[in-house]
């Protein structure tokens, strides 16, 4: 039910009533909620009871944010003007329910295709789009058929799972033997969608990978930051770090540009925001995966300083169905690293001495309690420890002030060790 708030709901005010369906957590999206709040009142849905959000919100109500029809009667009561989400793993819900109450936004057969990964690559491929070949897979020996008509090495990845969870590297069939069981039975509980065929082997594409986020309106796509990733070394493909650059010559890349508008025509999102990840190959670039949302992992914040581009408050504009405009950036160029340890451990302490950050340090924040164990791929991906943003001119000044900062970060371990299992 929804819950007393200094304002009622059906009072529309000066500012449009945004429906918000999950916010996510603070650190990495506490940016988006405060731009939208500036200019629109929000209600928010939760499955819990609000916390860090409540400065920035009219009301909220707690609710299944992954069941779409309960969502939709629970909104009638609030009658909000646009349904907003960024959360990877509810965004189809949160177009169902825009869909319902007949607000603007992406249609869930175009957020479906994208959340759906095999749904992707079928719709690019018959688009004649440039991206890896893929076969959904079901058993070890359907695995094995589609990695020889491949070529090793594959890549084994969970067929809607977000964030690389369960994503490794097969270079043989002994490997891919090895891999296979725990990629099918890896799961999360914010992921509800179940396949008889849950597993796609795909052709390894070599070269550095990229995201682009990207704004489609009424079928044009424009490229509006380009996040250069920083990968830990095969067979987990761990993200651990970003960097964008205004002056990014991809931005104007006519290929690049030709492969955007041909995945955005096929996966059929006309108006929206989105972020996708390629490989630049030696044929070009290829596509990895889209997805019908802004970056994660601090990539918009990112774009936010060295572009201007507010994802948050274009989302929201996006959701009224109106144009987003770009702000004004504070630097040319900005990168987020994320600190792992060499191996497992156990955290005693982890300590910042600001007092040796570099000037261009804009966060530095510890990420991990003492007691927490830092798993380290294929275990887990909760092996960070702290986290460093740099501004600066170019992203060859950023990476010189990462270096840097990594000097001012301390991780002691807990003792004893080995790990406790």
């Amino acid at each position: 039910m929804p819950s007393p708030s200094p304002t009622d709901p059906l009072d529309r005010g000066d500012h449009p009533l945004l429906l918000l369906i999950s916010p996510m957590d603070q650190e990495t999206r506490g940016h988006l909620l405060e731009s939208v709040a500036r200019d629109h009142r929000i209600w928010l849905f939760s499955d819990r009871e609000p916390g860090w959000e409540t400065p920035f919100i009219t009301g909220h109500t707690r609710v299944d944010t992954l069941d779409a029809d309960g969502m939709t009667r629970a909104a009638l009561a609030v009658a909000p003007d646009a349904v907003l989400c960024w959360d990877e793993t509810r965004i189809l819900p949160a177009a169902r329910v825009a869909r319902a109450l007949g607000l603007p936004g992406l249609t869930p057969e175009a957020v479906l295709t994208c959340r759906d990964k095999h749904l992707t690559r079928l719709a690019v491929a018959e688009a004649g789009g440039p991206q890896a070949r893929s076969t959904a897979v079901s058993t070890l020996t359907e695995a094995y058929e589609a990695a020889a008509a491949t070529g090793y090495p594959v890549v084994v990845k969970p067929r809607a799972l977000v964030g690389s969870t369960g994503t490794r590297l097969a270079r043989t069939p002994e490997e891919l033997a090895e891999v296979f069981p725990g990629i099918r039975g890896t799961t999360m509980d914010e992921v509800r969608e179940r396949f008889e065929q849950p597993v796609l082997v795909e052709e390894y594409l070599d070269g550095p990978e990229i995201s682009v986020d990207a704004l489609i309106w009424d079928g044009e796509v424009t490229p509006l930051f380009v996040a250069r990733k920083e990968l830990s070394p095969p067979p987990h493909f761990e993200e651990v770090g970003h960097g964008v650059d205004a002056a990014d010559p991809l931005l104007a890349d006519p290929e690049l540009l030709r492969a955007l508008t041909t995945v955005h025509a096929a996966v059929g999102v006309t108006r929206g925001w989105t972020h996708s990840e390629w490989r630049l190959t030696a044929r070009g670039p290829a596509l990895v995966e889209v997805n019908a949302r802004s970056g994660g992992d601090f990539i918009s914040y990112l774009g936010l300083l060295a572009t201007g581009w507010d994802a948050g408050l274009a989302a929201a504009r996006l959701s009224l169905g109106q144009r987003p405009e770009q702000g004004e950036a504070s630097c040319g160029a900005a990168a987020v690293r994320f600190l792992y340890p060499d191996e497992e451990t156990v955290v005693g302490r982890v300590t910042i001495d600001r007092d040796r950050l570099p000037a261009g340090i804009r966060i530095a924040r510890v990420v991990a309690r003492p007691g927490h164990v830092l798993e380290l791929p294929p275990a887990s991906h909760t092996g960070r420890y702290a986290m460093l943003v740099a501004a600066a001119d170019g992203a060859e000044g950023c990476r010189a002030t990462l270096d840097a900062a990594e000097d001012a970060v301390l991780l002691e371990a807990a003792e004893p060790l080995p790990i406790p299992r």
